[in-house]
């Protein structure tokens, strides 16, 4: 599958806007069958998340076990890559979370 760099390039706005925000997860499941971009990530866990800003965001939660995964535990969203580099050498970058001890 192809990715347009504009179409890439339109959707920064969108992620910087929701980068370092700290949020509770309201629901996660676990991918098994991915799209095949994503296969040698799978199994892996996406979150739906919301933030302390009022705003809901989901996207993957990284650096976490999966028996660890809780409803209402506090993650903050990160900037990571996302996919391979695509056949016009571009490498796609997007909102994940990870799990933080909250004070």
């Amino acid at each position: 599958m192809m990715i347009s760099p504009v179409k890439i390039w339109r959707r920064q706005k969108e992620i910087r806007s929701l980068l370092h925000k700290k949020g509770t997860v309201l629901s996660w499941t676990f991918i098994y069958a991915p799209p095949e971009e994503f296969k040698k990530n799978a199994p892996y866990a996406v979150v739906l998340v919301a933030l302390d800003n009022g705003e809901r965001a989901f996207g993957q939660l990284v650096e976490c076990d999966k028996d660890s995964i809780k409803i209402g535990m506090p993650v903050y969203s990160i900037l990571r890559k996302v996919r391979e580099v695509s056949a016009e050498d571009i490498i796609a970058y997007g909102l994940k979370f990870k799990p933080y001890e909250k004070n």
